[in-house]
């Protein structure tokens, strides 16, 4: 197939799923559940204002928001899902009230009068009260009781009641969290909004404005018809698209490998620009990065097991579980976007072979906006979590609540600024390769067009506000985690691993290029739409289910010739003599190709069909998939690029391999240890919790404290460890390339 029919079919696929994301964005808008000007008893009693529902939920936000426990599935592992912990807790409570109002004792009652009950309870809490006309959502007085015991519940959880104590440390959460008992009372009033929505049916339908999630049978929420149907079409599609790609790729395959191998390194004699130069400092601070990421991710899985200390040391005082899982979640996007960065800006002039006027001190001004964006984020969410700010300063400079994009409002329009500054600087180094007509420019266009996307789609983050409704932040944080981490980042080291291999004469240009539009097309397909997999019980309509399951199976389909690339790899790094120079950028590829197969494959599509994240949202098999995929994936091949980039700015010398091959083989095995040896055989606990009981009870203090869940955290130690070494052994290469210690012999 000719490149010109491979960019017609890459423009009609990324308009197709783009008009198809937008227009059933519009639905998310249009049936968005919603936000009462009041809670009323049926007595009158105002029990909160649509006012204190949205600034409950900006209260929520300035603690942490999704780092401390989560919302409708979403974010944190320690600490319960609000939503479904509320939910069990009222049910509860409302079946005592119902029985007391007939002056009974509901635990006290035989099968049969328990049973009438419950089918009492589940019309209470299923139809939906709220008054289109006055704005209002109507609660029985047995309700609107135990609305009031709940706030008091919550009050004593998350401020400083004493006989709390226990479980406040068991959910990782600091005595006085919230500090203020109007701001508690507002936070309540989020927690039970959030949780009716998650218990109210849609008007005209069966089923919940979440699907009928999480699963409780007590109060009815059980799987739904639709989420059987699509889970078993997104399976049926992927093993039918499996089939096709495969079919084709035996048919159309060509050897990509090139014929002729260069006798010498292309690259040994290319004298790097200032420009180029100046990346190194991008590196060190990446080195620096990974390090304190390193450290806060110690300090939250500690956490787990000693919630309110480290190692005795009362460190939630200081740093909270909240603060240590925010910083480790942004300085993983931090360090590993800013590898890309390094690698973007040095491979612009050195395939253009032009220098433009004033790059470095743009290269430069861009490492300073950096540095300022990183240092003033992690300053901000730690005031925030610490309630040093207003809510509205909060949201401004402090924690925005939201996971992946916690970085307060400021820094997030700063961070845009520079990643459009980082384009400009590409853009007008590679302007003289791109007016060349040669065979290297559809690769080049791919380059731009990526990086383009990486840089604008970031302004996604920016379409929410303050108290928009979680619904329809959901849905544009979305964009920004999947279209944006998961999206264009995977098109942008596609290319990036392509034009790495062309540049040094190992892949043959024509049919790399066809290669790579090829396995963009395919990505996209089912990536972009794919966003809504993320959705499925976020208060979005059954649409979005349907969608989100077919689509993201799609997602999965390139992955089957993982194993092909991964090979293609291995005998390039084997092809030539002066190649081995390159072998440990090369490996990195290999291993992202690993764990691509297995992190985003096998563990992302084990939690993707409809059926499957019903029962395990939010449960550690999501930390699973999101270890393997965002480190393993994108996390190695940033250390792939930050290789290859040190490799051309210290191109004379051999390199330690010893030093760099420990680094290498103890990251990935110290990953692999850690998700297989213990987040795993917690997550599956966890969900065959889920399944028999319900989602409330496998994120419950009671299940996750167990003696067998207490001895499967501590098993995080050996994985964490040999991790954090390499890591460690991974900068001190580093370090001695300028030292002198990782460097051997002249090439």
């Amino acid at each position: 197939m000719t490149p010109k029919k491979l960019w017609i079919g890459l423009s009609a696929v990324v308009i197709g799923s783009f008009a198809i994301l937008i227009f059933f964005g519009t639905e998310i808008y249009r049936t968005v559940p919603p936000v009462p000007d009041r809670i009323v008893a049926t007595d009158g009693t105002v029990l909160a204002t649509g006012q204190d529902i949205r600034e409950g939920q900006n209260v929520w936000q300035s603690i942490g928001g999704q780092t401390v426990g989560s919302i409708w599935g979403h974010g944190a592992y320690i600490a319960p899902d609000w939503t479904a912990d509320y939910l069990h807790r009222e049910s509860l409570l409302l079946l005592d009230e119902l029985a007391k109002k007939d002056g009974k004792v509901y635990k006290d009652l035989n099968d049969e009068e328990q049973a009438g009950y419950r089918v009492r309870l589940k019309s209470d809490l299923r139809t939906n009260t709220f008054d289109q006309a006055k704005k209002e959502i109507l609660f029985s007085v047995e309700r609107a009781r135990v609305y009031q015991a709940l706030s008091s519940y919550y009050a004593r959880l998350f401020m400083d009641d004493p006989q709390m104590a226990r479980l406040r440390d068991q959910y990782a959460i600091p005595a006085n969290t919230v500090k203020d008992s109007i701001r508690m009372a507002k936070m309540s009033a989020f927690f039970a909004w959030s949780s009716w929505v998650c218990i109210t049916e849609r008007p005209g339908s069966k089923v919940t404005y979440t699907n009928n999630w999480p699963h409780d049978e007590l109060i009815g929420n059980v799987p739904s018809p639709s989420l059987h149907l699509w889970s078993g079409f997104s399976v049926l599609l992927l093993l039918t698209c499996v089939g096709l790609l495969v079919f084709y790729h035996a048919r159309n395959k060509e050897e990509e490998i090139s014929e002729q191998m260069p006798l010498d390194d292309p690259l040994r004699n290319m004298k790097p620009t200032p420009s180029m130069r100046a990346t190194l400092k991008y590196i060190w601070i990446v080195a620096f990065l990974i390090l304190i990421q390193m450290l806060s991710g110690v300090i939250t899985a500690h956490y787990g097991v000693e919630g309110s200390a480290f190692y005795g040391i009362p460190l939630d005082k200081f740093l909270p579980q909240a603060v240590s899982r925010s910083w480790h979640v942004q300085l993983a996007i931090f360090w590993i976007a800013t590898s890309w960065l390094a690698t973007g800006l040095y491979i612009a002039p050195a395939v253009s072979g032009y220098e433009p006027k004033y790059q470095k001190l743009g290269v430069n001004v861009l490492f300073a906006a950096l540095l300022i964006v990183v240092l003033g984020s992690l300053a901000g969410q730690w005031l925030g979590v610490m309630q040093k700010l207003g809510l509205r300063e909060n949201f401004l400079w402090g924690h925005q609540g939201y996971e992946y994009v916690e970085l307060g409002r400021i820094w997030q329009v700063l961070l845009l600024i520079g990643l459009v500054l980082w384009l400009v600087l590409m853009i007008r180094a590679l302007l003289p390769a791109l007016k060349r007509r040669d065979g290297d420019r559809h690769l080049l266009l791919l380059f731009v067009l990526s990086a383009i996307a990486i840089a604008l789609f970031y302004g996604a983050g920016l379409m929410y506000g303050q108290q928009t409704n979680m619904a329809i932040a959901e849905y544009w944080r979305w964009w920004v985690v999947h279209l944006w981490v998961e999206g264009f980042f995977e098109v942008f080291a596609t290319v990036v691993a392509a034009f790495l291999f062309t540049r040094l004469g190992l892949l043959r240009l024509k049919t790399a290029t066809t290669a790579v539009l090829f396995s963009t097309i395919i990505f996209l397909s089912g990536g972009i739409v794919g966003t809504f997999h993320h959705l499925y019980f976020s208060a979005t309509p059954t649409a979005v289910l349907a969608l989100g399951a077919t689509f993201s199976a799609l997602e999965i389909v390139p992955l089957v010739l993982i194993g092909y690339e991964a090979y293609q790899n291995y005998q390039l790094s084997k092809s030539t003599k002066w190649i081995k120079a390159y072998k440990w950028p090369i490996y990195c590829f290999i291993a992202m190709s690993f764990w691509n197969f297995l992190g985003a494959g096998i563990f992302g599509f084990a939690i993707n069909p409809p059926i499957a994240l019903y029962y395990i949202q939010g449960l550690n098999t999501t930390a699973v998939h999101g270890h393997a995929a965002l480190f393993g994936v994108y996390g190695i091949l940033g250390m792939g690029l930050m290789l290859f980039v040190l490799r051309g700015l210290y191109p004379e010398r051999q390199w330690n391999d010893r030093l760099i091959g420990w680094a290498f083989w103890m990251i990935n095995i110290g990953l692999l240890v850690m998700v297989t040896v213990s987040m795993l055989p917690i997550g599956i606990m966890q969900a065959v919790a889920s399944i028999q009981e319900g989602y409330w009870y496998a994120r419950s203090a009671e299940f996750m404290h167990t003696d067998i869940m207490g001895v499967l955290r501590w098993l995080r130690v050996p994985g964490d460890a040999i991790l954090a070494i390499g890591e460690l052994l991974l900068v001190v290469f580093i370090i001695g390339l300028k030292t002198g210690w990782s460097l051997k012999e002249q090439r």
